[in-house]
């Protein structure tokens, strides 16, 4: 009988000469788990909203939310909230505040606050119209949304190289440049936008042509899906967090629902409104700007914290002052969609709660009042939201201050108590 001890399977036999040890078991590459959501089908989608949820990560779906609610309750209190003319009146009206509104998220994006933005509409308004009366339109327009570049410009150098807090550069500015309003139109009270003129087009000017609205519809959604796929297709390269094909088509399809239906709705009117496609280009270009160069990504990086943005070689002053330009800017721009839309240049032009509607629009659509986390669109969403309010109200005959302000008061203090617990949540979950 053999006197060599068996060895049983667990054993591992020693190396021979030279040879190293093989390890054990093969490692298994780790990999992240959001990229086998959409292996579980219905179930994985389920898992995953259920994680966001818990992690603070609810994105714009407050807000969503809270327009589908909208709808439903004037809808159903007055029983044709939601009809073509709405849809004309709500965008005559949310273009001006929308796009100041933009300019609002890009420096609520650094966790700061410009409180002149109502102001320098006004201001960019009255220099168009009294420049207006002695030159051609195109230089006074030119030379009233330069007014609120400089402004802008101003505001960014007295907050980032003296050191004097954006609200204190502001508040005064909101004062100041009201002040230098009422200077610039002198002893005029309104100066009535010319027929014809392009400010008055800004708003009163539409694509009759059925096809222009359903063209820009298909357009909008064709992008979209380009944009989503080839996003998807880099994101899958790299190994990271994807969308599968038949996800992509499905928000495609939800998007192309909404947009026709909008077109269908503008075409009922007056037709696909001038004022609306300048609003979309202003919110193309800058949601590029912020996603897609360097410079946005350096907006965020200022936005999520000061020192490390310095330490990583971020010119911070220069960041700083550029995002009041641009809203400055933006403002400006906003300024002579009001006049357009109100007839004219006066003296309150910007004033009342232009500058609350804003901001509101701005943190109601889900840019974050601390910094570092925000998209243009908010001001899109916000602003909806704002107008469909007001909208409604004026359909119950409900269209005083009071009731509005209250109204939206309300709403803007749920969306920062909203921003809030996400901040905090995230935080406990790790990943803020």
């Amino acid at each position: 009988m053999s006197t060599t001890p068996s060895t049983s399977e667990d054993t591992v036999p020693e190396p021979r000469g030279g040879e190293e040890a093989a390890p054990a078991a093969a490692a298994v590459p780790a990999v992240d788990p959001r990229l086998l959501v959409r292996e579980q089908g219905f179930k994985g989608y389920v898992e995953e909203f259920k994680r966001k949820i818990r992690s603070g990560e609810i994105g714009s779906l407050p807000v969503v939310v809270g327009l589908i609610v909208i709808g439903v309750v004037f809808q159903a209190l007055t029983g044709n909230f939601i009809t073509s003319y709405n849809l004309d009146q709500i965008t005559l009206y949310a273009v001006g505040p929308g796009i100041m509104a933009v300019g609002i998220v890009f420096v609520l994006l650094l966790g700061e606050i410009d409180l002149a933005v109502g102001s320098v509409a006004g201001l960019a308004g009255s220099v168009w119209g009294v420049l207006g009366t002695d030159m051609p339109d195109g230089l006074a327009i030119l030379l009233g949304i330069l007014s609120g570049t400089l402004i802008g410009a101003f505001h960014g150098i007295v907050f980032a190289k003296i050191g004097v807090p954006a609200f204190v550069v502001t508040l005064a500015g909101f004062l100041g440049w009201a002040g230098l309003q009422t200077w610039v139109m002198g002893d005029r009270s309104t100066i009535s936008t010319p027929i014809g003129s392009f400010v008055n087009d800004l708003t009163k000017y539409y694509f009759s042509d059925v096809a222009a609205a359903y063209g820009l519809a298909v357009v909008v959604v064709a992008a979209f899906y380009l944009a989503q796929l080839r996003d998807s297709r880099r994101r899958k390269a790299a190994e990271l967090p994807h969308r599968p094909q038949s996800e992509i088509i499905l928000r495609t399809a939800v998007l192309a629902v909404l947009v026709l239906v909008a077109a269908y709705g503008f075409n009922q009117e007056q037709g696909l409104p001038l004022s609306l496609v300048i609003f979309l280009v202003i919110l193309l270009v800058t949601d590029f700007v912020l996603r897609r160069t360097t410079y946005g990504r350096q907006v965020f990086a200022v936005g999520g914290g000061i020192e490390a943005a310095r330490r990583a070689g971020i010119n911070v002053s220069w960041i700083r002052i550029s995002v009041f330009m641009v809203s400055g800017t933006l403002g400006a721009v906003g300024g002579l969609f009001l006049a357009s839309a109100t007839g004219g240049a006066d003296r309150s032009l910007g004033g009342g709660n232009q500058l609350m509607m804003c901001i509101a629009a701005a943190v109601i659509g889900g840019t974050s009042l601390f910094g570092g986390r925000g998209k243009v669109w908010s001001a899109l969403l916000g602003i909806l939201v704002i107008q469909s309010i007001v909208q409604g109200l004026n359909q119950m005959n409900l269209s005083s201050n009071a009731i509005q302000y209250m109204i939206t008061g309300a709403v803007l203090l749920i969306a920062v108590i909203i921003d809030s617990v996400s901040r905090r949540t995230q935080k406990t979950a790790g990943r803020a």
